[in-house]
């Protein structure tokens, strides 16, 4: 039977611009690589883009996991032999177009030893690589595939400017043919039959590689019966558990080699899972604590949808990168469950990124974290551009968090830190907040002027071990300080912290 599709994502998935891997980060530099484009588009993507400083900030250490060997043929053996593995989620979706060459081909040159394809059939018969079973997310056309023929299923391309920026170019859908014959000799792809119909044809596809048993992985929903078959051919499989099903894994355990399930599931639901005794995978990992939380629990596979950055293969940033018109790796909203309906604007001409949704809603720049010294500064322009929101709300910058869990003001969190805020009214504050606690504690407040609809307001935000200091442009008596040093985490969040679909946008947010 086809896996129900319980939980269809909300939104396409865009490109963005990250590095290979670190060292090639550093030896062509952070401006002259933009990912989301073919290859050899590269040099001309790049002309013109924006020349970012070096950060002043140490970077993390890249995951041995992912380090790229040229030439190398990976094997399932040697992929889980290494805790955690990596496995790119739809080709690693946060940062290209899901389910594209593109996707596959930017997320293997960034080291990642294995990709995730998910497999519909066209009218004709023609296996292609898209997730949903119609083109309603990745393209607005809401269209079954298995209605398409080929033919006119190229009409159609994955669009991913909503999640990832305008930048993003519209990709072709792939014959599954296409990517196996450039990475199945060489990489694990965990493959899955989106419409639960294609099962004989995908083994008989499979079959025809050499090694083919040491490189597929099968995948499925854990209460469908492809396994059998799948077994049978000598394939690896995969079970992953919807919510419905953790009450009765055990049931269905047996099945599989591999067992998967939610991120979303509570600490309680995975460790019942990895007490089963098989390796466990979870889906879909896009933030370091997702990955730090998962790795506590006994989970050794991640199927990540960030891979740059979760596995740490990027140095922090010194600047923003809104400008390419493309969101940088890291760069998340709060939630990435709501997709489209959280994720901010960003205007490549503006050099700036729009917070307008209803709800308190926060912007995490992870491209520019961790912030690793012990004295350093954020700064970043702020304004309304269309009208002010109450004289008491206020937008601002959330820093000194120990990780990336999401942060709102207001919104009790996992992690402690601060948040300087100006109010409509011109207050420019700095508050501190516990972990777990809603109400932050107002360290520090001067009035200032009331900033304009339109107005750039600059913030600056100086920390060193024992005091933080807030300027707001305008005067130099625009100064707040404090001698506060509970918090000193290095991840830091653009915040709108009001429910009025007010926007707010920000700029040249950079770290000195």
């Amino acid at each position: 039977m086809a896996e129900p599709n319980r939980f269809p994502r909300p939104w396409p998935h865009a490109s963005i611009p990250v590095a290979f891997d670190r060292r090639r980060f550093i030896a062509l530099g952070a401006s002259t690589l933009l990912v989301g484009t073919s290859a050899g588009a590269l040099a001309s993507c790049t002309q013109g883009s924006p020349t970012h400083s070096a950060s002043p900030t140490a970077s993390r250490p890249q995951d041995a996991a992912l380090t790229p060997r040229p030439g190398a043929r990976y094997t399932i053996d040697e992929l889980i032999s290494t805790t955690p593995f990596y496995i790119a989620h739809r080709g690693s979706g946060d940062n290209w177009p899901e389910h594209t060459m593109d996707a596959y081909s930017h997320s293997i040159a960034a080291g990642a030893k294995a990709i995730e394809v998910s497999v519909n059939a066209t009218k004709d018969g023609v296996l292609v690589c898209h997730h949903d079973t119609t083109m309603a997310h990745t393209s607005g056309e809401n269209v079954a595939i298995a209605d398409l023929t080929w033919a006119q299923l190229t009409k159609l391309k994955v669009d991913a400017r909503a999640w990832l920026g305008p930048a993003a170019r519209l990709q072709p859908i792939p014959k599954l043919k296409q990517v196996l014959a450039a990475y199945a000799n060489t990489h694990v792809i965990f493959i899955e039959d989106k419409q639960g119909t294609n099962t004989a044809a995908l083994l008989q596809l499979m079959d025809g590689y050499t090694d083919s048993t040491t490189r597929f992985v099968w995948k499925q929903w854990a209460a469908a019966g492809q396994y059998a078959a799948a077994r049978e051919h000598g394939y690896k499989t995969w079970g992953y558990f919807t919510p419905d099903l953790i009450p009765k894994a055990a049931d269905y355990a047996g099945r599989f080699d591999y067992l998967g399930l939610l991120h979303t599931s509570s600490d309680a639901e995975i460790s019942q899972i990895v007490a089963l005794g098989k390796p466990v995978i979870v889906w879909e990992v896009h933030y370091r604590s997702m990955r730090d939380r998962l790795r506590r629990l006994g989970v050794v596979g991640m199927m990540c949808s960030n891979i740059p950055y979760v596995a740490d293969l990027v140095a922090p940033a010194g600047r923003d990168a809104f400008g390419t018109g493309l969101r940088a790796a890291g760069d998340l909203p709060w939630t990435v469950d709501q997709g489209w309906d959280v994720q901010p604007v960003i205007d490549a001409t503006g050099r700036s990124v729009r917070i307008a949704h209803s709800g308190i809603q926060s912007y995490l720049m992870g491209s520019m974290s961790p912030l690793a010294h012990d004295r350093h500064t954020i700064t970043a322009r702020m304004r309304w551009p269309e009208t002010l929101p109450q004289p008491t709300e206020h937008a601002g910058v959330a820093f000194g968090q120990a990780d990336d869990q999401p942060y709102r003001v207001s919104v009790p969190a996992s992690v402690g830190g601060y948040h300087a805020i100006l109010r409509a009214s011109g207050a420019l504050e700095l508050y501190s907040r516990a972990a777990g606690v809603a109400a932050g504690t107002r360290l520090a407040s001067i009035a200032t002027e009331a900033p304009t609809v339109g107005e750039w307001v600059e913030l600056s935000i100086r920390i060193t071990p024992d005091s933080i200091v807030v300027t707001r442009s305008g005067s130099s008596a625009w100064k707040i300080e404090s001698s506060d040093h509970d918090y000193r985490g290095g991840y830091f969040w653009l915040c709108k912290n009001y429910d009025a679909p007010v926007p707010v946008d920000f700029s040249s947010v950079a770290v000195l």
